[in-house]
This record gives C-alpha cells, structure tokens and sequence, in this order.
C-alpha cells in the first residue's frame, strides 16, 4: 500500500512539473504568418489577422531605417521604431528593431520596457549605456561601447544610453516584443494627467512642494 502511494505522489508531481513547464512559454505559432489588420475592431493582446489573400510584400518590409533621425531636440537624439506599427507582419512574430541617432552628448534618458528585452549594438561612435538593478540594491551596471560593441538591456530594468564622443554616433537595438512599449521615468512620475500629487512626490524624492512644482511644469 506504502509503494502505491509513492507512485501516486511521484505521478502528481510529474504531472504538476510537466503542466508548469508546459505554461511557462508562448504557444507555438498555428499559421506561417498573422499581418496585423489595424482596421479590425476586434480587440485581442495585438492585432487581430488581415486575410492571408489580401497580403503584400509590402506588409513585411520597411523603408528608411539608412535614414539618420533628427537630432535638433533638447535630448539630442533622435528614435526610429520598426515595430508592429510600421511592420504589420511583425504581428505575433515577438520581435522588433530600433534605429537611435545620437548628436554629441545627446542622451536617450533613463526609461524601460515593460514588455522586452534590449539588445543594442554601436554602428558608429562611442556610447556610454547602464542600467540599475531592481531594489534593495539598485546596482549601477554601466559601459563605455565603441564601434561594434553590444549591450544588453534585462527586460523591465531602467536604462540609459550617451553619446560621449564629440561626432554624431549610430545604434540599432532589437527587442524580443512586437510593441515592446517604452516608460520615461521623468515623463511618468512627473507628466502624469492628472499630476501626481505634489504632497506624495515631495515625499518620495524628499524636496520641497516648490521643486516638484516646477519639474512639473517642465513636463
């Protein structure tokens, strides 16, 4: 009796662990493709099908990615997404691309992705890129990338990217999201609508009401 109870409770576990590994990863795709059909009203987590006979090769390409971005911004940088958006066949394909330009010290400042991890590499300059470690620590990892470096950005970690040369420099990032979505932290925190309260953020960043008052209005 001892014996069959063991092999009962090893036959559950294996069944538990199998079921958990099993619903641990996305489903395999059903269809060789899904181009994103952006008038379907049907609401889904992405973009409902366009019909497969009505496809083009046009819904699997993009143009202008050599085309440097404009860089005349307080920041100093310049983004080019290629996304679902502009890309409708990278509909459940769970990846995308990023071209940033960067003038001299321009910066892309600290933000995250709540749905992707970033790999970067530098196409042309030098380029000082970190991102900090979730709390208690809050770990600084930071590097200097010259030409052909590579850089990767964990998923949902805040990060940030400077030119550190005196010429303008190049990098192209893919993403493992077909919308990998991206949060400024200054534009969360302080260009909220409505405004977060001036009380809980004078709080959090231990300032005066008047300081926080005046970041807000810069956003």
């Amino acid at each position: 009796m001892a014996n069959i109870q063991v092999a009962f409770l090893l036959s559950l576990l294996m069944a538990l662990t199998f079921c958990c590994l099993t619903f641990a990863v996305d489903p395999a795709s059903l269809q060789d493709f899904c181009v994103a059909d952006s008038n379907n009203q049907v609401k889904l987590n992405g973009f409902a099908c366009k019909n497969p006979t009505w496809v083009q090769a046009n819904d699997f390409s993009f143009s202008g990615l050599h085309n440097p971005g404009n860089t005349g911004n307080p920041f100093g940088s310049a983004i080019t997404p290629v996304t679902v958006a502009q890309i409708p066949a990278l509909n459940t394909l769970g990846i995308s691309l990023v071209r940033i330009d960067y003038a001299p010290w321009g910066v892309v400042v600290p933000h995250y992705h709540p749905r992707a991890t970033e790999i970067i590499t530098v196409v042309e300059g030098s380029l000082e890129v970190g991102f900090v470690t979730s709390n208690p620590d809050n770990r600084l990892i930071s590097k200097t990338l010259r030409k052909g470096d590579v850089f990767v950005f964990p998923i949902g970690l805040v990060h940030f990217q400077r030119n550190v040369g005196h010429m303008n420099a190049v990098t192209i990032s893919g993403l493992n999201s077909q919308n990998p979505g991206v949060i400024t932290i200054g534009n969360a925190v302080f260009g909220s609508k409505p405004d977060i309260s001036n009380d809980i953020l004078a709080k959090a960043f231990q300032v005066d009401k008047n300081i926080v008052n005046q970041i807000q209005g810069k956003f």
